[in-house]
């Protein structure tokens, strides 16, 4: 994959195979993948138009790999973000019309963090069809003091996170869809690990952190999801005592990167494998 004329990644044929996708689910013990893109591939800095073509090309082209292997995969659309009007209708016809389970959408849009009014169409719409919502970060802060070190990945990623839920919590978008699925990528981010911290902040500061929403951050525990992807076994018994068990996904992933290739492969769309957490050990 290239990427303004330079090397982006290099991809194998997990990546567009779904037979070589099955034969490594097959051998890592996963029943069911659900097929995403990947977020560089969500293309909300474009024309919304234009946008609105490609997800359009990639949710027909998932639905089609899932048609064909109904049992092994289900779908996480993509959206025109940038154009919420476009984006709630794209995201009823992928649940409505191609059978998919929810959608997958970065932890920002452009300079609209999630607790933008703007976006409350699509939520809405989410809330409406029982879709679920998976947040990953994108689009991290490249430069400055970030170029190095791979610290967009390893430092940014966690804080977008983090700052996409106090979004959807200060700014009452939980509030106002009591019954949005919603579940945050690579546990959360530094939400858990900083929960006492924002909900000091929300005692302390109303006057700062309650503008938009007066009820205590700590309340939406319960009622946010995260996954699992925390690497690290302290860290992931912290998560289950924070988020609750059973408001965890079990997840890996299917990319490229990051993980090299044990329990994950390379994969040109994201494979996001749930299953709930039942046990509070978190090593079973």
């Amino acid at each position: 994959m290239m990427k303004d004329g330079k090397l982006f990644r290099v991809i194998d044929d997990n990546c567009w195979d779904p037979e070589a996708r099955i034969k490594e689910m097959d051998a890592t013990g996963v029943t069911v993948q659900a097929l995403s893109t990947v977020p560089v591939m969500f293309s909300y800095w474009a024309k919304a138009e234009d946008t609105l073509d490609l997800c359009r090309i990639i949710n027909d082209d998932l639905a089609a790999t899932i048609a064909k292997h109904p049992t092994r995969f289900v779908g996480l659309c993509t959206l025109p973000m940038q154009a919420p009007a476009l984006a709630a209708k794209e995201l009823r016809r992928c649940v409505k019309e191609l059978g998919f389970c929810g959608v997958q959408i970065g932890s920002h849009v452009g300079d609209w963090n999630l607790d933008a009014k703007e976006l409350r169409p699509v939520f809405a719409v989410a809330e409406e069809v029982g879709a679920s919502v998976f947040i990953h970060p994108w689009d991290m802060d490249m430069g400055g003091r970030m170029s190095k070190y791979w610290l967009p990945w390893l430092v940014g990623m966690p804080g977008e996170t983090a700052v996409a839920i106090c979004s959807m919590i200060f700014g009452g978008v939980l509030e106002e869809f009591p019954h949005l699925k919603v579940c945050f990528a690579h546990g959360g981010g530094a939400f858990p690990f900083t929960i006492g911290r924002i909900e000091h902040g929300f005692n302390v500061r109303p006057d700062l952190c309650a503008v938009d929403n007066q009820v205590n951050p700590r309340k939406y525990i319960g009622q946010l999801y995260t996954d699992t992807l925390v690497h690290d076994q302290k860290a992931l018994r912290y998560l289950v005592d924070v988020i609750g068990e059973v408001c965890i996904v079990f997840l890996f992933l299917f990319v490229f990167g990051f993980f090299g290739f044990t329990l994950f492969g390379f994969s040109f769309c994201h494979g996001v494998c749930f299953f709930y957490i039942k046990s509070p050990d978190p090593d079973k």
